[in-house]
């Protein structure tokens, strides 16, 4: 993931939107700002950074310059092992960085309130918002609700209803990749992986079913509220264009992904592994997103066998 950095009074929308309102017969060419842009989008696209560069975590400055206008900037590469590492929080109030037992145990809830709020904002005005989830909010903005949310802040639900949609969809997946574990546990992780690789649909079901019961409670009935949820932005894809395969392609690698014991264990086919690990992560929660409603009541009276056998 590379990270870009604007450097001050360099803001790309500062520099590049006031050049589109130059008065004609001015000395600077038409479209000199989205010009400006693309080249800059060219650049950022074709970079690549010194392999040496990435592993000392250093800033790349570079400087894109067009009819007297610069735009500097700073980035650099943060691999994906990194950008999702899970840090356990070292606090004992909050709800970022904190199990998810505690936190619903604490509220005496079967869901997180930041879960159910943020949801109850996607879905009141922003389910039909273009790129719901896909697309990044603010930085500040989120780190603002992040802050509110581990606080109690008392003003939360005035912050939400005046935040961009997109910074409270955000918030949403940092809390999720934010969780000590992912919300489907790492002990589970390698019998999702087996599951979903099954050919026999049966085998399959079974298998998928099985998993989900294993799940601790505040896990299995927070992944389905959030099931729900997604199925009803992926009803909306005409408008926001979030199908059910968009939706899992962001959501899976957060809810799902293998422990760092297991990840060091392949060190050395990293690259490949965390391809081949993404692709059946987000398998995983698209074949959930496909499946039927599922029921929590059902899934702890249903006793099927269990088997792995092709």
């Amino acid at each position: 993931m590379t990270d870009i950095l604007p450097q001050p009074d360099c803001s790309l929308k500062a520099v590049c939107e006031p050049l589109e309102l130059e008065e004609p017969g001015s000395k600077r060419p038409p479209n000199t700002g989205a010009r400006l842009w693309g080249r800059v989008r060219s650049k950022l696209l074709r970079q690549k950074l010194d392999p040496q560069t990435v592993e000392t975590k250093n800033w790349h400055t570079d400087v894109i310059e067009m009819n007297g206008i610069k735009v500097e900037f700073s980035m650099k590469f943060t691999s994906r092992d990194m950008s999702l590492k899970r840090t356990p929080s070292k606090k004992q109030t909050g709800v970022f960085g904190v199990k998810i037992s505690v936190v619903t145990k604490r509220e005496r809830s079967k869901v997180p309130y930041i879960v159910r709020q943020c949801v109850e904002e996607v879905e009141k005005r922003g389910i039909e918002e273009v790129g719901i989830y896909r697309i990044s909010g603010v930085a500040t903005d989120i780190q603002a609700l992040k802050a509110a949310f581990d606080a109690n802040n008392k003003d939360i639900l005035l912050m939400l209803s005046d935040m961009d949609i997109n910074a409270i969809a955000g918030t949403l997946k940092l809390y999720f990749r934010e969780l000590p574990e992912p919300l489907l546990t790492d002990r589970l992780y390698p019998a999702f992986m087996e599951g979903i690789a099954l050919s026999d649909p049966a085998a399959k079901e079974n298998c998928m079913m099985h998993l989900l019961r294993t799940l601790p409670d505040p896990n299995l009935i927070t992944f389905l509220f959030l099931l729900e949820h997604l199925k009803r932005v992926a009803e909306k894809e005409p408008i926001n264009k979030m199908s059910l395969h968009n939706l899992a392609t962001v959501f899976g690698p957060t809810l799902l992904r293998p422990s760092e014991v297991e990840s060091k264990a392949h060190l050395t086919s990293a690259a490949d592994i965390w391809s081949h690990d993404v692709m059946a992560q987000v398998q995983v929660l698209l074949y959930y997103l496909q499946h039927p409603p599922i029921s929590f009541a059902e899934l702890k009276r249903n006793t099927l066998y269990f088997s792995t056998d092709v």
